[in-house]
């Protein structure tokens, strides 16, 4: 009888063995018992710091008598919804499981065994893990000095064996978005056979001079998907709830790696009430984008160097600091995420939570 592992209980696949886990940003009451702390505040997680408004709550609450039945699983009334404010085609759309889960939906669809997937790094952390899932190798191509991305060296990087090019703009860590003229650039300079995926989670948060590749660069080209989320702007984040524009065999293809039901019924009355209140969640994301300045003048004046921000959250590139400084604002009940020996990332909170962060990060590191 073969010995069980002392590691592994069954067989999983080499590639699971191996893989890190993701690591989502850790909670207040997580480092109030790790430091015997209270009060703790969380800026880690990107998420926004209001609570959703009443009439998406409602609109939860609603569907909630509904649990005993399984949801649409093509969200059909919140495609329709989406095609309609976006104007186009429904079935240019499809919605997932947040914007995460359609990712996961890419990588299942375009990558195999020997494939390679092309991004920008550092970036969104689910790339590497969903590239190894499918078997593909991941190439990861350095940021620019000013943390942007480096388009030359994108394309150049691109063989026959790439399949995929992930560009997280507005980029998760640092807040530096591409403009649709620089998406265009690599578009036209790679096969057109390579699905290029421009995840815009922090579209809300982006100067509108940067463009949109929905209208501007989807139209023309059929290997782009654009995906967007309701996690950030909308305050749905504990819902998962996110969609997809592009080509419709590109859509039908996607659609077929969805999880039956996996975008549940709450989610989708929860999306379907956001639609009919965007006017009021614009002001919210405004509120956001001023008190991001804020916290950007108070950095500079304090002598940081900031990328151009483009997100509900400010970069902070630390080298070989970060963990330590992570580590001195997390005793100190500010908790944000570190990325070990480069950077930390704040999401930006309310006033009180943005003045605290500010005045420890004062205490406890300079420039």
């Amino acid at each position: 009888m073969r010995a069980v592992s002392e590691q592994h209980i069954g067989r999983p696949r080499r590639v699971v063995a191996d893989l890190p886990a993701y690591r989502p940003g850790k909670g207040a009451k997580q480092a109030e018992a790790e430091h015997g702390i209270e009060n703790a505040i969380k800026l880690a997680s990107n998420e926004n710091p209001s609570e959703p408004l009443d009439a998406i709550v409602q609109a939860v609450c609603d569907a909630a008598r509904g649990l005993n039945r399984y949801a649409d699983h093509r969200a059909g009334a919140v495609r329709q919804a989406l095609a309609t404010r976006l104007g186009v085609d429904v079935e240019r759309v499809t919605v997932g499981n947040g914007s995460v889960g359609l990712l996961q939906q890419v990588a299942l669809t375009y990558l195999d065994d020997g494939d390679e997937a092309l991004y920008p790094w550092r970036s969104f952390e689910a790339y590497p893990i969903y590239t190894a899932l499918a078997g593909a190798e991941s190439v990861q191509i350095p940021l620019a000095p000013d943390l942007g991305f480096d388009i030359d060296r994108l394309i150049d990087s691109v063989t026959p064996r790439t399949r995929v090019v992930f560009l997280s703009t507005p980029n998760n860590p640092t807040g530096v978005a591409m403009t649709t003229k620089e998406i265009t650039t690599l578009v036209e300079a790679i096969p057109g056979d390579v699905m290029v995926v421009v995840d815009e989670a922090y579209r809300e948060f982006l100067d509108p001079g940067f463009g949109d590749p929905i209208t501007e660069v989807v139209p023309r080209h059929p290997n782009v998907l654009v995906m967007r989320t309701f996690s950030k702007a909308h305050a749905l984040a504990g819902l998962r709830i996110g969609y997809a524009v592009g080509h419709p065999d590109v859509i039908t293809d996607v659609d077929k790696t969805l999880v039956p039901f996996a975008v549940n019924a709450l989610a989708q009355a929860a999306a379907l009430a956001a639609l009919e209140h965007e006017d009021v969640i614009a002001q919210q994301v405004q509120a956001i984008l001023a008190e991001r300045a804020r916290v950007e003048v108070e950095l500079a004046a304090d002598g940081w160097e900031l990328p151009n921000h483009q997100t509900n959250f400010v970069y902070l590139s630390l080298g070989a600091r970060a963990d330590d400084i992570a580590y001195e604002l997390e005793k100190r009940g500010v908790v944000i995420r570190p990325f070990s020996g480069e950077g930390i990332r704040v999401t930006i909170g309310t006033p009180e939570q943005n003045d605290r962060f500010l005045a420890t990060l004062h205490e406890v590191a300079r420039p």
